[in-house]
């Protein structure tokens, strides 16, 4: 059963609508067409008039929709021969991050990305998408290893941000995390990076450090939640709102900004409604992105990253 938004209700009752005529027209054996069409009509004019004005935290609540894709249906949508790996060879395997190779038109690709769970089951086994320092070394074992086979690495960042407990900061998470940025920042593949739905703070910049960042247009890219920085400036998450604005964690603000590289657009109604439609959109992305960083050569695409991401941000000296 689908989910809708508080700001998806009027969507939701005109679906509802067209799907009892269209019951109506099985069961009683009728054509309701002439019926239907104009509230199709009216439904996609709506969608359009709702999506092209949302807020910066709507936006937050559609990166967060609970049907939204997750990495591993873009796998299974997208890519062909996934063989998934586990563990990091030092402590465990990570749920929270899933790892492997794959290909896609007969390119073989390594693949690393966050992990949410659909099921109350599935949210505890993959522990809501927040991975430990064992996912991130997994993951790094995973992009090394398909480096050095000369696989391009595809990452998919998906998560509220790496897991705070205290296990994870006996374990190293500051460390697991610094290490990946470093060491992703000189592997001699081409890189894509795609946020797909969250990417929170240091947990998707772990994985986040490519050739190429784009951003799905419905996702939220942030060194912090809405609610976080609300608490914090604020002392009350009712400022949810006014925090998503100043922090400027959509994909248009990151764009003018230089923080990313790209909007890959969605189907109308968000990637929730039409998964196959997204999948498709980001294939094309991949192909045409692989296909222009596979001319340049390893050494230069390690002085051009390093020269992308020490680029950003500025500051004065008083």
């Amino acid at each position: 059963m689908a989910t809708y938004l508080d700001f998806e209700k009027p969507i939701e009752e005109l679906e509802k609508k067209i799907e009892e005529l269209r019951n109506l027209s099985e069961t009683e054996g009728i054509s309701l067409e002439d019926e239907i069409k104009p509230l199709e009509k009216k439904l996609n004019e709506l969608r359009r008039k709702i999506f092209s004005s949302l807020t910066p935290w709507q936006k937050v609540q559609l990166a967060r929709h609970p049907d939204r894709p997750y990495t591993l249906d873009y796998i299974n949508l997208i890519f062909n021969d996934w063989v998934e790996l586990h563990g990091d060879r030092l402590f465990a395997d990570d749920p929270a991050i899933v790892s492997g190779f794959a290909t896609l038109e007969g390119i073989p690709f390594t693949i690393v990305g966050h992990q949410k769970g659909r099921t109350v089951e599935e949210k505890i086994k993959r522990n809501f998408g927040m991975p430990h320092p064992e996912g991130y070394r997994k993951a790094l074992r995973v992009m090394k290893t398909g480096a050095k086979f000369g696989k391009p690495i595809i990452a998919f960042i998906d998560t509220p941000g790496a897991f705070p407990g205290i296990g994870a900061e006996e374990r190293g998470q500051a460390m697991a995390i610094a290490v990946n940025i470093k060491e992703m920042a000189v592997l001699p593949v081409p890189i894509i990076v795609i946020v797909t739905g969250e990417g929170g703070s240091g947990g998707a910049l772990a994985i986040g450090v490519g050739d190429r960042v784009y951003m799905q247009e419905n996702a939220m890219y942030s060194v912090i939640s809405p609610e976080g920085c609300a608490s914090i400036l604020w002392r009350d998450q009712k400022f949810k709102d006014k925090a998503a604005e100043s922090l400027k964690i959509t994909a248009k603000d990151l764009l003018k900004m230089g923080v990313i590289d790209g909007i890959i657009p969605e189907p109308p109604g968000g990637a929730h409604r039409d998964p196959e439609g997204a999948a498709k959109i980001l294939k094309e992305t991949i192909l045409d992105t692989y296909r222009e960083l596979s001319k340049i050569k390893g050494d230069e695409l390690i002085i051009k990253r390093i020269e992308k991401f020490g680029k950003m941000g500025f500051f004065k000296e008083g």
